[in-house]
């Protein structure tokens, strides 16, 4: 099989000859072949697994996205997604990446609580004129 990994701003991976792949979905853990019949799943944050006939097994870290398995090509297009082989160091990235989201969150917050607050501002400012 050949697999490709779409994040919405680059391709993040394009591998080939994986022998197996394993994705967590709301219903559970799938196991994907070679032979398998082509389906279209809905991933959920969780551990991506594929096996390469030379390289062994490999891990990502990915959120949310779907997979679509047709014939010998198999895309998963994720929000998110880190890579390791070593799924210590996966922890590692993901605890780390997390806190950055965290920080970037509250920012966020931060500046949309300030254009709210203008704009309602603004809003009474101009209804009492």
């Amino acid at each position: 099989m050949n697999l490709k990994i779409l994040l919405p701003f680059r391709i993040f991976a394009e591998i080939k000859n994986v022998k197996r792949i394993v994705l967590e979905t709301g219903s559970g853990s799938y196991g994907l072949l070679p032979h398998r019949l082509d389906c279209v799943a809905a991933l959920v944050p969780g551990i991506f697994t594929y096996e390469t006939e030379g390289d062994g097994v490999h891990y990502l870290a990915v959120d949310e996205g779907l997979l679509v398995k047709y014939g010998t090509q198999v895309t998963a297009s994720v929000r998110n997604a880190i890579g390791g082989v070593d799924l210590g160091q996966l922890r590692e990235s993901v605890e780390k990446e997390f806190v950055d989201l965290d920080e970037q969150e509250k920012n966020v917050r931060t500046v949309m609580a300030r254009l709210e607050s203008g704009f309602i501002y603004n809003l009474e400012k101009l209804r009492r004129e």
